[in-house]
């Protein structure tokens, strides 16, 4: 049985979180305090965490930050906050999905079974030869989800790498910010524009030798952005 941690000061919310995912088969951990949900998620066989933003001890976003930093699991937001930055900052420290209060619980449901079969998926495909993708001095692997420039490897995000690996599986092809938020968020497109700027930014600032003037993810003005393939 999946471990699903909820980290949340509001009893009434958690509750029935908890109520919902327990019917859909999961196993749920409730933490009010966000430090002791960061040591929990990092100490325990924990498939995916679900955290506010505000906590006591940690905030929601400290919270995804630090477990991310250790451990490769979905992280999904649930709070009251409806911000554009919000939701923007969220999906740039990594986390997997943002749902804003008061939700359908069916819908996180599905969404967390959904994002806990993905990561079945990965960890299940990390078995046997490794699938790998080599363009110039970059290699990325695909089974290990692992990145390396000149044989050195360069630490990457869950989306940061979701997000190469899309556009260096489609080689030449150009992909509007709208095209690549949905296929690697499958959220609506609102802050979308501005979290794909960002995570581009940091892929450059990994791979690239010269960010200004880059090889591998090209931007084209007016359109979007483009993986040049060898």
């Amino acid at each position: 049985m999946s471990e699903v941690l909820i980290i949340d000061n509001d009893s009434k919310i958690t509750e029935q979180e908890k109520g919902y995912l327990e019917l859909a088969g999961l196993n749920v951990i409730i933490e009010q305090d966000g430090l002791k949900g960061i040591e929990i998620a990092l100490n325990e066989d924990i498939a995916l965490v679900i955290t506010d933003i505000e906590l006591s001890g940690a905030d929601g976003f400290t919270v995804c930050s630090e477990i991310l930093k250790v451990k490769d699991i979905p992280v999904v937001f649930v709070t009251e906050r409806n911000d554009d930055i919000d939701k923007v900052k969220a999906l740039t420290l990594g986390a997997e999905d943002y749902i804003v209060k008061p939700f359908s619980p069916a819908e996180l449901v599905a969404r967390v079974n959904a994002h806990i079969m993905r990561y079945r998926r990965l960890i299940g495909s990390r078995k046997g030869v490794n699938d790998i993708i080599e363009s110039g001095d970059l290699k990325i692997d695909k089974t290990a989800r692992r990145v390396f420039l000149k044989k050195t490897e360069k630490p990457f995000t869950n989306k940061e790498f979701d997000l190469l690996l899309f556009l260096a599986s489609n080689p030449n092809r150009v992909f509007s910010k709208d095209e690549l938020f949905r296929n690697i968020w499958n959220l609506e497109s609102v802050g979308g524009n501005a979290t794909v700027t960002v995570h581009i930014k940091k892929i450059r600032e990994k791979i690239e030798e010269d960010t200004g003037n880059p090889k591998y993810i090209e931007t084209i003005w007016g359109v979007g952005y483009r993986f040049r393939a060898d």
